[in-house]
C-alpha cells in the first residue's frame, strides 16, 4: 500500500537521468536535489561535524525529553533550494546510520517569497531499529502555506523555495551518535491528468535484471502488528528484493526475532523496519528507501516521467521500484485491482513491455509478469483516475524508489 492510498501525486524526472528521449506530460516539472558526504558540509551546523562521511553529533546544543527518556541533540540546516518552478508537492528522503540509543527526524521549511513565518514541517522521525523512538510520521500538520499528508508535503501555496533541517538525537550523557550520510527532496508540479503520452521503446529493450522474486502473499498472517501482516507489505517486499538484488541484507543475527518456520524471513523484517507507527503501514516512501540506504547503498524517492526514462535506469542495471493504482481491468494479467501498490520493474521484453517483480502474487514463482507497455505506463504516470462506481481518486504519479550502490 502506499503511503496514503489515494492521495493525488504528480509525475517528474529524477536528477541526475542518463539524456534519453522521453515523452513528457505537458507542464510536469520536478526538482531534486540532495545533500551527500562532503556535501554535508555546506549549510549551517547547530553542534554537527563531518566525519566518517558524514554527519555526527560533535557537541549537543540542547536537550529533548521524548517519551520519558532525554536525548542530547546537534542539528543540520541545508542550504537554500530554489525549485525553479511553482512546486506543489515535495517529498524528503534520507540515508543514515542510527546505532542503539540515536534517532534523527527530518523537517522541511519554506523560504520563498511570501513564507516569511512559515512553520518547520516534520517529514518523519526515524531510527531503523524500534528500541529508542516509534519510527513515525507525524498527523495534524497544517497550515496557510501547506500540510503534511504522511511523507509527502502538500503546498497550499506554491513551494518555490525551501530548507531541509535534520535534527540528530542521542540518549542524554552516552557518546553514541547517528551518522547522516544523505539528506534530500524532490519538488514536483504537474497537471492533474486522467491519460499520459505514450514513450517508444527504448535502450532496455531485451533487458532483464536478475532481481530475487518474493510474493507478499506467502507472508499472510505474519506480525500482524505491523500493517495488519504480509498481505500488505507490497513495500517492504519490493524494497527487499532490490537490496538483496544489490548483495545487500540482514545478518542472521539480525534476523532471529523472526519466526524460524517463516519463509522468506528477511521479508518480515523488513517489514518491522519500515513500519511508520502513526499511519500503522510499511508503506511509508522513504522510511523503505531509508531502510535500503541502511545495508551502505544509496536511495531516494524520486517522480519519472516517462518508462523511456525508467529504461536509463533499467539500462544501467538498477531496478526500479514503482507505484501504481489501478482496476483490474486496466492491466492486463494482473488479476487484481488496488487503491495503491507497490512493485519493482526488472526489464523490458523485445517488444518494449514491462517485465516486473509483482509482489502481489500467489507464490515466488508467480512474481514474474510481463504488463503491456501502455497500460502500466498510463496506471503509473497519471494524477487521476476512475474508480469502478465512476467517482475520481488520486493516481500514483509517477513514484519511485532508486536504489543503487
Amino acid at each position: 500500500m502506499t503511503a496514503s492510498g489515494i492521495r493525488v501525486l504528480l509525475a517528474a524526472l529524477a536528477l541526475g537521468l542518463a539524456a534519453t528521449p522521453v515523452a513528457v506530460a505537458e507542464g510536469a516539472r520536478v526538482d531534486y536535489r540532495e545533500w551527500r558526504s562532503a556535501q554535508l558540509l555546506a549549510g549551517t551546523h547547530e553542534g554537527t561535524a563531518f566525519a566518517r562521511g558524514g554527519l555526527v553529533v560533535r557537541r549537543p546544543v540542547g536537550v529533548l525529553e521524548h517519551d520519558g527518556r532525554a536525548y542530547e541533540y546537534a542539528r543540520w540546516t541545508s542550504p537554500r533550494r530554489a525549485t525553479g518552478f511553482d512546486a506543489t508537492q515535495a517529498v524528503a528522503s534520507w540515508n543514515a546510520a542510527t546505532p542503539a540509543g540515536t534517532w534523527l527526524q527530518v523537517e522541511l521549511g519554506r523560504v520563498g517569497p511570501g513564507d516569511e513565518g512559515a512553520s518547520w514541517y516534520v517529514m518523519g522521525r526515524w531510527a531503523l531499529g524500534d528500541a529508542d523512538v516509534a519510527r513515525t510520521s507525524v498527523p495534524g500538520q497544517g497550515d496557510e502555506h501547506g500540510y503534511v499528508d504522511v511523507d509527502t508535503f502538500v503546498a497550499e501555496r506554491p513551494l518555490r523555495a525551501y530548507r531541509l533541517r535534520v535534527t540528530l538525537y542521542r540518549a542524554a550523557g552516552t557518546t553514541a551518535t547517528p551518522l547522516l550520510r544523505m539528506a534530500g527532496a524532490m519538488a514536483s508540479a504537474v497537471p492533474d491528468r486522467f491519460e499520459v503520452p505514450a514513450s517508444a521503446p527504448g535502450v532496455a529493450r531485451g533487458i532483464e535484471l536478475p532481481v530475487p522474486r518474493y510474493s507478499q502473499n506467502v507472508h499472510e498472517g505474519h506480525y500482524p502488528e505491523y500493517d495488519g501482516g504480509g498481505e500488505a507489505w507490497c513495500s517492504p517486499t519490493s524494497t527487499t528484493m532490490v537490496v538483496e538484488y544489490h548483495g545487500r541484507g540482514p545478518t542472521e543475527e539480525e534476523l532471529s526475532w523472526v519466526d524460524p518456520g517463516h519463509a522468506d524471513r528477511v521479508v518480515d523484517h523488513a517489514a518491522r523496519h519500515t513500519y511508520d507507527h502513526d499511519y500503522r503501514g510499511a508503506g511509508n516512501w522513504p522510511f523503505n528507501t531509508a531502510y535500503a540506504a541502511s545495508f551502505g547503498l544509496e536511495a531516494h524517492v524520486t517522480r519519472l516521467r516517462s518508462l523511456s526514462e525508467l529504461e536509463s535506469w533499467i539500462a544501467r542495471g538498477v531496478p526500479v521500484i514503482t507505484s501504481q493504482s489501478f482496476r483490474e481491468d486496466e492491466l492486463d494479467g494482473a488479476g487484481y485491482g488496488t487503491a495503491g501498490h507497490i512493485m519493482v520493474v526488472v526489464g523490458f521484453t523485445e517488444e518494449g513491455d514491462v517485465i516486473a517483480n509483482d509482489p502481489a502474487s500467489p507464490s515466488n514463482a508467480a512474481v514474474r509478469r510481463v504488463y503491456d507497455r501502455r497500460q502500466f505506463e498510463n496506471i503509473w504516470l497519471r494524477t487521476q483516475r476512475y474508480r469502478a462506481d465512476g467517482t475520481v481518486a488520486g493516481g500514483s504519479g509517477g513514484i519511485a524508489y532508486i536504489v543503487t550502490k
